[in-house]
């Protein structure tokens, strides 16, 4: 494994980076503050916006760990936080990798979570991860539509494998193998 941690990682539309304390505000009103984004999430919506800049905080002191994955979503004509991309588990011994991600409702349905994703797998490939994988809750399958989008497989339903703001869940899970490395 080669981990580099969050880099920025530029696309057609989007810029993918570090956040930074200057960001909560954007990301409370565009995400976290929303109960129809957070409603699939292992989360709770943010109270206010001192509980988004604790979160970002949290994230900006973990930036120097190579394997910390990170990424605010900004569009590149604004360079505004409008979602977040992030490795949430790896495993190391079998060169395997999770993205969760999640994207302000005004940004839904315009293909830029599915660009994102695609990205990032790219960049964990490079960084010599060989399988990404992402899941959804079954009752969000728009979330899957992103995972096709961006060029994952479905793989199959875990039933009853999950928790989320709704209760236990079904999960969806799809991925990308990288056997070309």
């Amino acid at each position: 494994m080669k981990d580099r941690g969050t880099e920025t990682i530029l696309t057609e539309r989007l810029i993918l980076r570090r956040f930074e304390a200057g960001d909560a505000n954007h990301a409370y009103a565009n995400w976290c503050s929303d109960p129809q984004v957070v409603k699939f999430l292992t989360w709770p919506v943010h109270a206010s916006v001192k509980v988004t800049e604790e979160v970002i905080q949290s994230w900006i002191s973990q930036y120097d760990d190579p394997c910390f994955y990170q990424w605010a979503i900004c569009l590149k004509e604004t360079d505004e936080a409008i979602g977040s991309i992030s490795v949430v588990n790896r495993d190391e011994s079998a060169e395997a990798a999770e993205i969760g991600y999640c994207i302000g409702r005004a940004y839904w349905r315009q293909g830029i979570t599915a660009e994102a994703l695609k990205a990032v797998a790219a960049y964990l490939r490079d960084a010599g991860y060989a399988r990404i994988c992402a899941r959804h809750d079954t009752n969000n399958p728009a979330s899957g539509r992103v995972m096709v989008k961006a060029g994952m497989q479905k793989e199959g339903i875990l039933r009853h494998a999950g928790r989320n703001n709704t209760g236990i869940c079904d999960l969806v899970i799809y991925a990308v193998i990288f056997e070309d490395r």
